[in-house]
């Protein structure tokens, strides 16, 4: 179902930041990030003044899309879960249902245990919230399909041939 737009109904926009602000304050983290593998910005909390979030969304899709490479090589469908250790602050890249991306951006308040341990939780809570915008989305297509279809068949031939009429 998921195509290149993702729609998020308010209700659910709420759950995720909910849900990533809980994130936040277990892992003692920097900054979250969820990401779709497009490279768009879903949803942020933390520090995050001052950062490229539209730079920052797409190299990690990026990044993403390159180790998928990696892993097909190697005879995986792909790595789910990143760790990338700098001097002062780690990222921890982890994909939920297959097409968002969480990153976790962490310093020494944290540990990269705490980080994996948390995002396993809250990966399970997204996917749950995800699984509901799908289930919308599908509602809301297939509505919008009969819809289509119900004013398609009240077009008669008379009415297109008063269309084309010359």
């Amino acid at each position: 179902m998921f195509g290149s737009n993702l729609v998020i109904f308010e209700e659910e926009s709420k759950r995720i930041n909910a849900s990533l602000a809980k994130l936040l304050g277990e892992t003692r983290a920097k900054s979250i990030f969820l990401i779709d593998k497009n490279g768009h910005l879903i949803g942020s909390c933390g520090e995050t003044q001052g950062m490229d979030m539209a730079s920052l969304a797409s190299l990690t899709a990026g990044n993403i899309a390159a180790t998928g490479g990696l892993a097909q090589l190697i005879g995986e469908e792909e790595f789910s879960v990143l760790f990338h250790q700098g001097e002062r602050d780690s990222l921890h890249i982890s994909i939920v249902v297959k097409r968002v991306i969480l990153l976790v951006i962490f310093d020494e308040r944290s540990s990269l245990g705490l980080v994996r341990l948390r995002v396993k939780r809250a990966s399970e809570e997204l996917a749950q919230i995800f699984e509901t915008i799908f289930r919308k989305a599908e509602a809301k297509s297939g509505e919008a399909k009969q819809m289509m279809e119900t004013r398609f068949a009240e077009i008669t031939d008379a009415d297109i041939d008063n269309l084309f009429k010359t």
